[in-house]
């Protein structure tokens, strides 16, 4: 039986990897497998490197190429440790290494899976798409999978200052890391034609379009990022109070947070008096800025009033109630200068590990420090707080990292606001990275985003991504900016998460073939 001819991009006899090297060039792949994912992991926040992560892809590309699924998955495995040990190193602040070290090993393991279908598909023509494209399919798997997601290492993550980060405005988180994996694979692709000495056009013109094409249409992009006001203009107070210390213990010593905060909104109040600050239409507390449930403690809701009145204008307020089962809901309330809490929003997306503990029983096995970690109750539904002529939509905290949460978050609103509490995880990179996620978002739904931190960073993020204020860390701190309102629906709004889910299926229709390709190479050779 003849074999089925070999295209233009699959593995030719003289680029195929051999099958059997020294142990030493095992050795040697692994260790550049995981410092690739680690030139991931340094391409994000707060580094400004973004154009590492297609160079990292490129290199993974090339150690996956024409190689079977169970070496795609060993190497894959080990760019997925090099990049998510670090990024996630901050998870084990909360309850320790028996968070950290296991969640970024099931995370690993799917990037290893990724690896495997990505080998799989090297041997189609044009293989850097369908790659790129099975990766992004992993990532909506992480985002799934496991203890109810973790998308918080999508690459797009990595680009709030990169050339790519317009393509948010059009197909979201997904297409931005289409773009960045595409354009690695397309590098990747180009690099063994050159070093194959096949200089021809034909052999150079596939690789060469997938490596700039993303590049271009990023910058295609650019138009329909929209930054005018078109729904009127605001003037926005964010309140960073400070916590008595860094650390999760923090929460035994709510009463001084929320004095901090409430303080902190009347020193504002002053600078407005004194013309050092502009009277706002609106004030933005952070996530946990009253862990005190002022509905069963009357001091919490007479400090939160007295702020409320002072400054003159609506608070959301980050605050923990207690329901009637006796368990705890993370709460932002919308506080009225003189009517009180009239509306509220509750947290949906729990943070596993914090607010909860996954398989609780499981991990108390190996470390009481398990019990540290809520049993918090989530909400079931996206709300807008009107504060002025704000529409505010919310996400709080983790919720950023969270496509379909955001996007509900979104809707009808033009303002975001992200109440977040960084304070348990110290002078980690969370926050920053969590920040990053915050500017993809404003381009991606097109508002601007003001970000209010217990301990930083709070920050303005403007509806193209940039950063015009932000606080330092574990300094108490009030940001007033004048910022656009926005209530123009996004290409991305309007397409949903049909992107996401069509190069999904598209990268899964390419493995299918692949896996057929193969099986009739291997029928032929016999």
């Amino acid at each position: 039986m003849v074999a089925p001819a070999v295209s233009p991009e699959s593995p030719a006899a003289s680029d195929k990897p051999d099958e059997h090297p020294p142990r030493w060039h095992l050795l040697v792949r692994v260790l550049v497998a995981g410092a690739a994912g680690f030139l991931l992991y340094l391409s994000g926040p707060p580094r400004t490197l973004w154009w590492l992560a297609p160079v990292a892809f490129a290199v993974l590309g090339w150690l996956v190429y024409g190689r079977r699924a169970r070496a795609g998955f060993g190497y894959a495995l080990c760019f997925g440790l090099g990049y998510l040990v670090p990024l996630l190193a901050w998870t084990g602040e909360f309850v320790g290494l028996v968070a950290w070290l296991p969640l970024a090993l099931a995370e690993a393991l799917m990037v290893g899976v990724a690896g495997a279908a990505i080998a799989v598909v090297s041997v189609l023509p044009a293989w850097p798409l369908w790659a790129a494209l099975l990766w992004v399919g992993g990532e909506a798997l992480r985002a799934v999978f496991p203890f109810g997601g973790f998308p918080w290492g999508n690459v797009a993550f990595t680009q709030p200052e990169g050339s790519y980060l317009p393509l948010a405005t059009v197909g979201g988180v997904p297409l931005i890391g289409l773009a960045v994996t595409l354009t690695g694979f397309g590098l990747a692709a180009l690099a063994r034609r050159l070093a194959h000495r096949e200089y021809g056009v034909r052999r150079l013109l596939a690789p060469a379009l997938a490596t700039l094409l993303p590049i271009a249409a990023a910058f295609g992009s650019l138009p329909l990022v929209g930054t005018d006001a078109n729904d009127g203009e605001a003037t926005v107070a964010v309140v960073q109070g400070n916590v008595p210390r860094a650390g999760l213990d923090f929460n035994a010593q709510r009463r001084a947070v929320l004095d901090n905060h409430v303080a902190r909104t009347e020193k504002l109040a002053a600078d407005v008096a004194a013309g050092r600050a502009d009277q706002p239409d609106l004030v933005i507390w952070p996530e946990n800025s009253s862990d005190i449930d002022p509905y069963r403690n009357p001091d919490a809701w007479a400090g939160i009033s007295a702020a409320a009145r002072t400054i003159k204008a609506p608070i959301a307020v980050g605050s923990v109630l207690v329901g009637d089962d006796g368990l705890p809901r993370n709460t932002m309330l919308l506080w009225d200068p003189v009517k009180g809490p009239v509306s509220q929003y509750t947290k949906r997306q729990l943070q596993p590990f914090g607010e909860t503990m996954p398989w609780r029983p499981f991990f108390r096995l190996f470390t009481s420090a398990v019990d540290r970690a809520g049993r918090f109750v989530p909400g079931d539904k996206a709300t807008v707080f009107h504060m002025a002529n704000a529409r505010v939509g919310l996400a709080t905290c983790y919720e950023v990292a969270f496509d379909g949460v955001v996007r509900e978050s979104a809707q009808g609103t033009n303002l975001l606001a992200v109440p977040t509490n960084n304070a348990t995880f110290g002078y980690t990179e969370m926050t920053y990275q969590q920040l990053a996620m915050d500017r993809v978002r404003a381009v991606e739904h097109g508002r601007a985003v003001a970000v209010a931190a217990t301990s930083g960073v709070s920050a303005f993020v403007m509806p193209d991504g940039s950063v015009t204020q932000q606080t330092g860390l574990f300094v108490d701190a009030a940001l007033v900016q004048r910022v656009p309102l926005r209530s123009t629906t996004t290409l991305s709004d309007r397409l949903g998460p049909s992107p996401g889910w069509v190069m999904s299926i598209a990268g899964l229709g390419a493995l299918a073939f692949a896996i057929v390709v193969r099986r009739r190479r291997r029928t032929g050779q016999a």
